[in-house]
């Protein structure tokens, strides 16, 4: 007599309360170890706080505020650089309007000029170029330096920075 055997491919796992616990924590624990942007603030004259997150390395610079849709009111990067120097930022891959405020090394405005996106499929991007020497490029949203009446002359309360040996 001939029996057929039926092996069943099904297969069920119950997680218990623990397992997903321990799961979550570790989950937890990966994403607090992925590199978050460094984050501070920056105080104006009139005590304004602006959020920023800090770009040190040339990784960072180059990678800026590029492909963001939006960034929120009062937020904004800001770029270290090891010594001041004639800086030179575009909008290469931007896709939001916005106010850079080049700064020298105490913080003091140098320029405020209003960037423009550039589309990715143009092939020169213009060049936005301090005046003088600085040491730092601020990007906030396009019109929020006239919105925190901020001008050439003013001075902006830093934040402590961390080493900036990769700064350049």
């Amino acid at each position: 007599m001939l029996t057929k055997s039926v092996i069943s491919t099904e297969f069920s796992y119950v997680m218990r309360p623990q397992q997903i616990f321990t799961i979550a924590i570790a989950l937890f624990l990966l994403a607090a170890c992925q590199k978050s942007p460094s984050l501070s603030v920056i105080t104006t004259p009139s005590g304004e706080k602006i959020q920023i997150e800090l770009a040190i390395t040339g990784k960072e610079h180059q990678q800026g505020l590029m492909n963001r849709e939006k960034l929120s009111a009062q937020h904004g990067m800001l770029f270290v650089f090891e010594n001041p120097r004639p800086l030179s930022f575009w909008m290469k891959n931007t896709l939001i309007p916005l106010d850079l405020l080049y700064l020298d090394h105490v913080g003091s405005i140098i320029d405020i000029i209003t960037m423009m996106p550039c589309p990715t499929t143009e092939t020169q991007c213009p060049n936005y170029v301090s005046s003088k020497p600085a040491q730092y490029g601020l990007e906030i949203n396009a019109a929020e330096s006239k919105i925190l009446n901020l001008k050439v002359g003013d001075v902006l309360q830093l934040p402590a920075l961390p080493s900036q040996t990769n700064a350049d």
